[in-house]
């Protein structure tokens, strides 16, 4: 194919966040888009086949944007801006930096990053009950929890109810040294960790001395009713059917529910189902009540757990092909 070249206009003071310290930003859209990209004072060209260049052209513009806003263009993003250009959906991922959920105890800004994590927030104002189901660094229980935070602060609700199974065998704790709330708090630790970073420490304490705030595993959860409250149930791929149903019974007047898990690892012991898996079956046609599912695009941790995610992906998929062809060749043999 016949090479193109595309300029624009870049304001000087956006060069440095657009291309990145040592322009590194630039090599890896060049990488991406197999272009070259040179400037020349505030002119800036990029030279290549067609679609590389229309790629690596609505990528900058979009980076521009952000730049002017005071965003910060980090690696992330920019792999965020690439995958949203090959797939035609850049207008949309703008968009996601418009949604402010809050400010955290330091005062950063608190929005979703991916084009999941913008509907993910999006199910959950418009929803009772959300489902946000996905791997490792989605964000799913980090954004509950900022939206949980941001009600209450907005006197949406009296309460934060958190909760998650403690255990898979119930047996385990009986090792663990102190009472029953010194047992079960290891569990709990990644939710007072975000509670923490988005509160601070000091809120958090006034608010669960009291009773505004409860941290509890599930099982504290029986025979209440919940009103006015808004409670995020993490780890729900590891509830049986059961306490599933007990969980989603519990729900009462002004209140919301957020249903996080990731059924790639349920550590329920063999035998037994997991109760986010049965449910996401059961009640997918409810009104009021919001499914989604975040894939590894969405993952906000390092670069590598992305990889990570995607080759276990793979793996697990190519074990279940492998798996239905040894059935196939053990009935024909039959």
């Amino acid at each position: 194919m016949s090479q193109i070249e595309r300029a624009f206009q870049l304001e000087h003071a956006l060069m440095l966040p657009v291309f990145g310290q040592f322009d590194c930003n630039i090599k890896t859209i060049e990488a991406r888009c197999g272009v070259q990209i040179v400037n020349r004072a505030d002119d800036v060209k990029i030279v290549g086949e067609e679609n590389g260049v229309h790629i690596a052209w609505n990528v900058l513009h979009s980076l521009a944007a952000l730049a002017r806003r005071g965003e910060p263009i980090t690696e992330q993003n920019l792999e965020y801006f690439l995958s949203a250009a090959a797939e035609n959906s850049l207008e949309e991922m703008e968009k996601v930096y418009d949604d402010l959920i809050c400010i955290t105890a330091n005062g950063r800004p608190l929005k979703p990053k991916t084009l999941g994590q913008k509907k993910y927030t999006d199910l959950m104002r418009k929803n009772t009950i959300v489902f946000g189901i996905g791997p490792a660094g989605t964000g799913k229980t980090y954004l509950a929890m900022a939206m949980a935070i941001t009600a209450f602060k907005n006197n949406e609700v009296n309460r934060i109810i958190l909760t998650r199974p403690a255990i898979e065998a119930g047996e385990k704790l009986g090792f663990l040294p102190g009472d029953l709330q010194q047992k079960v708090d290891p569990y709990l630790r990644p939710l007072y960790d975000a509670l923490h970073e988005i509160m601070g420490a000091e809120n958090f304490m006034k608010h669960m001395e009291k009773g505004l705030i409860e941290v509890a595993p599930l099982a504290y959860m029986r025979g209440r009713t919940l009103d006015n409250a808004y409670i995020v149930l993490d780890e729900a791929q590891n509830t049986t059917p059961e306490q599933m149903k007990m969980f989603l019974t519990r729900i009462g007047y002004g209140s919301k529910a957020v249903i996080t898990g990731d059924l790639t690892q349920i550590d329920l012991t063999e035998g037994k189902h997991s109760g986010l898996l049965e449910a996401t079956k059961i009640l997918k046609n409810i009104e009021g009540i919001g499914m989604i599912t975040l894939t590894n695009k969405d993952v906000v941790r390092h670069p590598l757990v992305q990889k990570i995610i995607l080759a276990y992906e793979t793996f697990e998929a190519q074990k279940r092909s492998d798996s239905k062809d040894g059935k196939k060749d053990r009935s024909r043999r039959a």
